[in-house]
């Protein structure tokens, strides 16, 4: 396979935009070790897809200006919709294309010494406390040349920290706006919480254009400390063209829960890894991912709970829907280390196909280096079940409402898992347009 080594922006781009953001040294100098990284490293490899015609380092517009807003009233409709206008939006975080638009937190939380704010605030005012977290414990700047790229080229996300023995009882959320059609974006999320602390975390990705091409870069770092809770929800709804790598990865210590519920339902095609590493002793991860892919896009889903602590627990659900032609791949790895006796590793993933031209594969994977621990998996591919469907039938319901009433059923796991009403009746919109 011949790799294209060309990038798009080079070091003295790379330095300009740092200083022009006001960034620390320390966070320059990653940008630049990260894009002489970039040439050399290889791409990533997911499992049963080629991706190397597929475009992710060709692009115009490192930054396009989206429009700070006055009041969320001048958010688009389908924004709007996501966010519950009747509260007073105190732990808001809303960005249009590469520009932070709005942004509050509450006085009560601002007093607890909790941070809410768009990364490059975070670099300025924050920068030691930032350092400790960016790409150390959670993704590595030198993973594949994807990793790279997005260090050098970051250009927006969201900085959280919750310090020890603080519980933010509100979720907090923030909404990503793609408005304009030349944006790419290289959006960066690390969500802390430190030890005995508690977080409520949601994010949705929204287009409200179309677009020829695109590339968007996503990485999260979710790092929960001793006896700390970390919820993490997302749905990404982006259009067809945008080319997706989405790397959301969580890091969790003595006692502390991660949880995932993310709603996948973007257009274009996709790379999504998620791994948790239950790095402590009584350690907790749990994933629920539900897909809905459609048209000609292919998507790679890798879900990943790796098991270093004793006595920790590691649980995958993915439900997958399958429709026109589209082809998608669904990877769970349970992995147990050597030492981490006691430990449990359960997955499920489940693929629903809805034509015959679709595609979908449910890859369940067991990596046992201990032997004191319980390890389980189960897959399924296949159509709607004609049992299920008959007997909605003989009830009078129509088959084509059937189908829906049995598509929903088989994604509620996941759907009613979203913590704000409002991001759960935006999934389920979407996952209505879509199946039908």
């Amino acid at each position: 396979m011949t790799v294209d080594t060309k990038l798009p922006f080079d070091q003295e781009y790379v330095s300009n935009y740092s200083k022009e953001l006001g960034e620390p040294d320390w966070l320059k100098e990653v940008r630049l070790n990260a894009l002489r990284k970039a040439y050399d490293l290889p791409m990533p490899k997911p499992d049963k897809t080629k991706i190397d015609k597929w475009n992710f380092t060709q692009f115009e517009k490192h930054v396009v200006e989206g429009k700070p807003l006055n009041n969320l009233e001048e958010l688009p409709e389908e924004v709007k919709t996501l966010i519950d206008l009747d509260e007073d939006h105190k732990n808001l975080y809303v960005q249009c294309d590469n520009t932070p638009a709005y942004v509050s937190l509450s006085d009560e939380l601002k007093e607890q010494g909790v941070i809410f704010t768009d990364i490059h605030t975070a670099a300025r005012e924050h920068g030691e406390l930032l350092q400790k977290y960016f790409m150390k414990d959670g993704v590595k700047v030198d993973e594949h040349r994807l990793t790279a790229l997005h260090a050098a080229y970051m250009n927006g996300g969201v900085f959280v920290y919750v310090p020890k023995n603080i519980e933010v009882k509100a979720p907090l959320q923030a909404v990503f706006v793609h408005e304009n059609p030349d944006a790419n974006l290289f959006n960066h999320v690390i969500v802390v919480a430190d030890d005995n602390s508690s977080v409520t975390y949601v994010e949705n990705y929204i287009s409200t254009t179309k677009v020829e091409k695109a590339v968007f870069n996503l990485v999260t770092e979710v790092i929960a400390g001793t006896n700390a809770k970390v919820s993490y929800g997302a749905v990404d709804n982006l259009v067809e063209n945008i080319t997706i790598y989405v790397n959301r990865r969580g890091v969790a210590g003595r006692d502390a829960r991660i949880e995932w519920a993310l709603g996948l339902m973007n257009e274009g095609n996709t790379i999504s890894e998620n791994v948790t590493n239950l790095v402590g002793d009584g350690s907790f991860g749990d994933t629920k991912t539900v897909v809905v892919g459609c048209g000609n896009q292919t998507q790679n889903f890798t879900t990943k709970v790796v098991h270093f602590g004793k006595h920790s627990e590691g649980y995958i659900l993915k439900h997958g829907v399958m429709k026109d032609h589209a082809t998608s791949i669904f990877n769970g790895i349970g992995k147990i280390e050597h030492g981490a006796s006691k430990s449990n590793a359960e997955q499920e993933s489940r693929v629903l196909m809805l034509s015959d031209q679709a595609r979908g594969d449910a890859n369940p994977i067991l990596l046992i280096d201990e032997d004191d621990v319980t390890a389980g998996h189960a897959a399924s591919v296949g159509r709607v079940d004609p049992i299920q469907l008959y007997y909605l039938m003989s009830r009078g319901i129509p088959k084509i409402e059937a189908e829906r009433l049995i598509i929903h059923g088989f994604l509620a796991p996941v759907v009613n898992n979203m913590p704000i009403e409002g991001v759960k009746k935006q999934l389920i919109e979407v996952i209505e347009r879509k199946v039908r």
